[in-house]
């Protein structure tokens, strides 16, 4: 029987649209990330698939940057769009839970001000709609159950498949869920033609993308074997994964999202979507035991919070309750003044020190500019003779030479990493290279007579992946690019 519904309050909308003019405002500040600059270079060779993503977020890279070339703020805008959306769809999570109005609140605002979706909602992310997915498909799912409405598995299968497209962390959100089911129930659920109707359909539209893994012999799996070696600035020691999970919304906040999870497992009311604790336990487990990044249970947070604002609703009731509501006021104005430092551009590029220590994603967005400036520099020293060859060790080099180059005259970028080494390689012949980043060791099978023409920098000095590297000034290759290019494919 369908559960009747308590009205969606104003003010989450009211506090998603805070949150949608914050991320504006904010999104132009410091520079593109790497990762942006990789987007953008991918969506001008859009493909079905890339050996590390789907095509979703390079498509709307490549729409954004159509509509206004160069615009931080517009390249952006889906991020803030996606995260305003999340806020809402948690509401309408803790209302699908029984939530009042005021729970709503608890609910939308503690999501508003974590830190995780305020840092994916700053940037052009696969992870920002990620998040976006995994909210909604567990809307529906709650929402399948709670209303009887066995439609809604459709438009979850819907969701996922385009999910997919976008990267395939929710293939485990799918894993978990039936999972969950197996162990917990409704295992009516396992019999359902509605839900593997949905899922049928998740297949379907992503089914490009694996097409387009098995004609590359599946470089997906290599990439996600380098992530659980620890071979991304965002992977964290096997240890600190549960740790780290009291760090994504907020430390303060924590008490949310696990009186959630208490009453998932705990809440008679909640029987029927006791299969979603087991979820997101066998999940935390997945990804412990395959040293997965911390923030792949992120999606989790508006499932957990929506489901401990009833609870924490309750307990500002009780007991002293002024000081309760005081308290919890403070933690959510605390947690908000945090998340928006360590996001948003708020600090002059030379304060950045103690944000990047707690968000690393700042570091990659100071200096491209400068540091393309740099190549051209080594460009122009080696002018005289053929055209030189740019090659780069890693896809943020190649994208900001990509994105900054043509104003300074540099010519098309190569690089063996993720997706830039399929749209090589460089023309065959005797041009001189400037090779990015490269160590003498490396450099010494592939190219003749280099030596080191400068070191990147950048006006104030953020330590981050590219200060100090070499830039090197070759005066050709030993061997063809044709032939040797195999060998510089990276997909770590």
């Amino acid at each position: 029987m369908a559960q009747p519904l308590q009205p969606l309050s104003r003010g989450v909308t009211a506090i998603a649209g805070l949150v949608f003019v914050a991320l504006v405002i904010g999104a132009g500040g410091y520079g593109p990330h790497r990762d942006e600059l990789y987007f953008l270079a991918a969506g001008e060779h859009l493909a079905w698939g890339y050996p590390d993503q789907g095509p979703v977020t390079p498509a709307l890279a490549a729409l954004m940057d159509a509509l206004a070339q160069g615009s931080l703020t517009l390249l952006r805008l889906p991020s803030a769009l996606a995260i305003a959306a999340i806020v809402v769809l948690t509401g309408l999570i803790a209302r699908e839970l029984g939530a009042v109005a005021r729970a709503q609140l608890i609910a939308a605002g503690t999501i508003a001000v974590g830190s995780v979706f305020l840092i994916t909602g700053h940037l052009l992310s696969t992870t920002t709609f990620d998040l976006l997915a995994w909210t909604a498909i567990t809307l529906l799912v709650i929402g399948a159950l709670r209303r009887g409405d066995d439609r809604l598995w459709i438009v979850a299968g819907v969701v996922l498949g385009l999910a997919l497209l976008n990267k395939p962390l929710p293939v485990f959100l799918a894993i978990g869920l039936l999972s969950g089911v197996a162990i917990a129930g409704p295992r009516r659920l396992l019999r359902s033609p509605w839900v593997w109707a949905g899922a049928g359909i998740a297949v379907l539209i992503w089914l490009p993308w694996l097409i387009w893994q098995a004609s590359e012999g599946w470089p997906q799996l290599e990439v996600a074997a380098g992530l659980s070696e620890g071979g991304s600035a965002s992977s964290e020691p096997r240890w600190a994964f549960l740790p780290f999970q009291l760090l994504l919304v907020s430390p303060v906040l924590a008490p949310v999202w696990l009186a959630g999870l208490w009453a998932l497992f705990r809440d008679p009311s909640f029987r029927e979507l006791r299969f979603l604790g087991w979820a997101w336990a066998l999940l935390a487990g997945i990804f412990l035991l395959t040293a997965g990044k911390p923030y792949y249970l992120a999606g989790t947070f508006p499932l957990l919070v929506g489901a401990g604002a009833p609870v924490v609703d309750r307990w500002l009731d009780r007991g002293r309750a002024q000081f309760r509501r005081v308290a919890f006021g403070a933690a959510l104005a605390l947690s908000a003044a945090v998340s928006g430092v360590l996001a948003l551009p708020i600090l002059p590029e030379e304060e950045l020190g103690p944000v990047i220590a707690a968000n690393e994603d700042v570091a990659e967005t100071v200096g491209w500019p400068g540091f393309t400036a740099r190549v051209a520099e080594v460009e122009a020293a080696a002018r005289g003779g053929p055209d030189a060859v740019i090659v780069t060790t890693n896809y943020g080099e190649a994208g900001a030479v990509d994105r900054y180059g043509p104003a300074l005259g540099l010519p098309t970028p190569y690089s063996g990493h993720m997706g830039y080494w399929e749209w090589g390689p460089p023309p065959d012949g005797q041009a001189p290279v400037i090779a990015v980043g490269f160590g003498r060791a490396e450099l010494e099978g592939w190219m003749r007579e280099c030596r080191v023409a400068a070191r990147v920098s950048n006006a104030a000095g953020i330590e981050n992946e590219e200060l100090g590297r070499p830039i090197w000034l070759c005066k050709g290759t030993v061997e063809p690019w044709s032939e040797i290019w195999p060998e510089f494919r990276s997909l770590g």
